[in-house]
């Protein structure tokens, strides 16, 4: 038989045996931190644990509160420790080095400053407060994804925060499902331009107008999400695409997908990716996307096209780029996937 050494992914500081006794005794703050001979904020920087237990501190301690100068030296120890553990751990969780090259952290050069930069890159003071932050976040990768969804939930949730932080420096008017659904035809026009430096801008802006934040935002190493949808205010929405998928058809598809979810369904955090759970949401918003590209006046003549000609032709009477006809008739199985990839563009992403 085996065991298992107890590892849990929390730490209990000396300050929460401090205010339990506290409270047990009926003692206020104001005069413990005079027993102790110290100030309420110095005190108050004792309990939260962003200070250390010295040899003075714990003789006060055991002389105020009781139980010994070791009791109280060693439940610092311990409590230093577990949270060294803990944050390695979660250092180890995440992709740093793709974060750090894409430039969303700061170089650092020890373990403790690389801790407190991905601290700040995701606005919470402790790893406890970064669970407890994004605790709902593993709740929707579990229930959007399938279990063939190999992605990691830290590198998924530092990627959404990066969209999180994009979508703070777009300055848009407040949500409007209806004057955004109105706007969907015209963004279509933008899969012509072959340049993202040209058409991402103006998308950019075009969405603003509406509500909407657009933000792209490269996956980094264990985050197999495409796309991303969710609301950062009742008027604010953020709709994020990654560059995983580099050629045309598959970018504009995603981002009607995405446009789909933002307009039919509810204000909920929705993910996708390659094992994405095959849901009513999920066909609904995959048919919304391919009627808002081709048209149901144009959609019929769909399998009916031969040749690249046909293709050219029938996209630029559409106004759409001819990688995304190919695109749907691959999807469709009226060709195979291997079948007119060179009408598709690859996108060469900056950055």
């Amino acid at each position: 038989m085996s065991s298992q050494t107890f590892r849990p992914d929390w730490v209990s500081s000396p300050g929460d045996t401090i205010v339990d006794l506290l409270r047990e005794r009926q003692i206020s703050l104001g005069q413990f931190a005079a027993e102790l001979g110290q100030s309420i904020d110095e005190v108050n920087t004792l309990i939260v644990g962003r200070s250390s237990i010295t040899l003075a501190i714990a003789r006060r301690l055991a002389s105020v509160l009781g139980s010994s100068v070791e009791f109280w030296m060693s439940r610092d120890f311990q409590f230093h420790k577990d949270r060294s553990r803990i944050d390695s751990d979660w250092l180890d969780s995440l992709p740093v080095g793709d974060m750090t090259r894409f430039g969303w952290l700061q170089p650092a050069s020890s373990h403790e400053d690389q801790v407190t930069e991905c601290l700040r890159f995701f606005g919470v003071e402790n790893v406890s407060g970064w669970r407890e932050s994004y605790a709902a976040l593993w709740e929707v990768i579990s229930f959007r994804m399938s279990k063939a969804f190999d992605s990691n939930p830290a590198a998924v949730a530092a990627w959404l925060r990066q969209g999180e932080i994009q979508a703070t420096k777009i300055a848009c008017s407040a949500w409007s499902p209806v004057s955004f659904r109105t706007s969907l035809s015209g963004l279509r026009r933008l899969t012509r331009k072959k340049d993202p430096n040209v058409f991402l801008p103006a998308l950019i802006e075009q969405c603003a107008v509406h509500g909407v934040a657009v933000a792209v935002v490269r996956a980094p190493e264990g985050c197999r999400a495409s796309g991303a949808t969710w609301f950062l205010s009742p008027d604010k929405a953020l709709l994020m695409l990654s560059v995983r998928h580099l050629t045309d058809d598959q970018f504009w598809f995603t981002f009607f997908h995405e446009c789909a979810h933002l307009i039919l369904h509810e204000k909920a955090l929705f993910l996708e990716g390659e094992g994405r759970r095959s849901t009513h949401e999920e066909t609904q918003a995959s048919e919304f996307a391919a009627r808002t590209l081709i048209p149901d006046d144009a959609y019929r003549a769909l399998a009916n096209l031969r040749g690249a000609r046909e293709i050219i032709r029938f996209a630029l009477d559409l106004g759409i780029s001819p990688g995304i006809v190919v695109g749907q008739l691959q999807y469709r199985k009226h060709i195979r996937f291997n079948q007119l990839n060179k009408l598709k563009r690859r996108y060469r992403w900056e950055g």
